[in-house]
């Protein structure tokens, strides 16, 4: 089988959860699949030395500028040259081709434009939803990343469960337990975090609700036995200035760092030198960092509602996103009961290791396989 595959989201969003998907799926699919033919589309000049074997094709594609994203541009006439048997588009559907010229596999994250209109952009939105009924009709099967979201998927679009798969992600091979102590060392000569934090990592979207972190942290503050910052990883986004504010409203200020961007290589370094990390999401489709957090044996606090419970499973602790006491007394009852610390450590090494990129792969291979018959 000759397949196409749309890679510009690992080039362009690496380090997100789409671009983290997109990477690892064509990573590990060239380490796995010597059987199929694979042509990537990637941007033009772009450097992607994650691909390899004979059988993968790099295929840069003149003018495909990551403000185009939406376009066809030129990847019709690309297909139809490649004779593709089949075209796996993994970021939502964006940069379908209009003409149907063979089978198309959709990766559908979420339906969050849909659920939450009001937390993603206006472009996006209106992107999305104006392009989602062509791209559902042309979709031969559609992937998504938990049984979560191919309810929320069946049910707002109205798509029979047999043409939705659930193939869930994994954290990258990077991310393995680091030496506490080292990690701390290499966190303070870096970044000159010194004291012990509790960590977010995940976007400043309005759906992210950071806010309940830091009203957590101000709730305990004058209970905690030792010096604890709150670190916020990422490049600032929508929400950035109202947190700010927060902080400042709340008298956390100096205990409060937004560190900005933070090189993908870096991460397993601040996952592991935190005490807890803290995901208080109001909604994901699959929620990438709690398993990455997991994967490093740091315990996680997150969301009990939309996939997260699905996902971390036993392996973290869930509370109400909102309740903000309930987050803060579970950091206290962490931090204060080694005990406890040290079960869901390894209760979180135990649930991150349910997950892997070859499965995803060789479930992703099987949806090729049915499609293609």
């Amino acid at each position: 089988m000759i397949i196409g595959i749309d890679g510009r989201a690992a080039f362009w969003y690496r380090g997100t959860g789409i671009g983290t998907y997109v990477y690892q799926l064509i990573n590990k699919q060239s380490q796995l699949d010597r059987y199929n033919h694979y042509y990537v589309l990637i941007p033009q000049e772009s450097e992607y030395s994650f691909i390899w074997g004979d059988n993968f094709h790099k295929t840069p594609v003149d003018n495909l500028r990551k403000d185009k994203f939406w376009e066809e541009l030129q990847i019709t006439e690309v297909l139809l040259d490649r004779r593709v048997d089949l075209y796996h588009i993994p970021q939502n559907g964006i940069g379908m081709p209009k003409k149907k010229i063979c089978p198309f596999v959709v990766t559908l994250h979420d339906v969050i434009p849909i659920t939450m209109p009001e937390t993603v952009g206006p472009y996006y939105c209106k992107k999305f939803l104006d392009s989602i009924p062509e791209i559902l009709e042309n979709s031969d099967a559609i992937l998504t990343v938990s049984e979560f979201s191919k309810a929320d998927i069946c049910r707002e679009l109205g798509i029979p469960g047999d043409k939705v798969f659930v193939s869930r992600l994994a954290a990258e091979d990077i991310y393995t337990p680091i030496n506490k102590n080292a990690a701390k060392a290499y966190i303070k000569q870096k970044y000159g975090i010194e004291d012990e934090f509790f960590l977010y990592v995940g976007g400043f979207n309005p759906r992210k609700n950071i806010q309940s972190l830091l009203l957590a942290y101000a709730h305990i503050k004058e209970k905690l036995k030792k010096n604890y910052k709150v670190v916020i990883l990422g490049k600032a986004g929508r929400s950035y200035e109202d947190l700010v504010k927060l902080c400042d409203e709340l008298k956390i200020s100096d205990c409060c760092i937004f560190t900005g961007f933070i090189p993908v290589n870096d991460m397993p370094w601040f996952y592991s030198a935190a005490s807890v990390f803290v995901y208080p999401s109001l909604y994901e489709g699959f929620g990438l960092p709690v398993v990455e957090s997991m994967a490093c044996g740091t315990p996680v606090i997150t969301s009990n509602i939309t996939s997260l419970p699905e996902v971390a499973g036993e392996g973290a602790i869930t509370v109400s996103p909102k309740d903000y006491e309930a987050i803060g007394s579970n950091l206290l009852r962490l931090i204060e009961d080694e005990e406890l610390y040290a079960d869901m450590s390894r209760r979180a090494l135990e649930r991150a290791a349910m997950y892997s990129w070859d499965k995803t792969v060789k479930e992703t291979l099987e949806v090729y396989r049915r499609v293609s018959l």
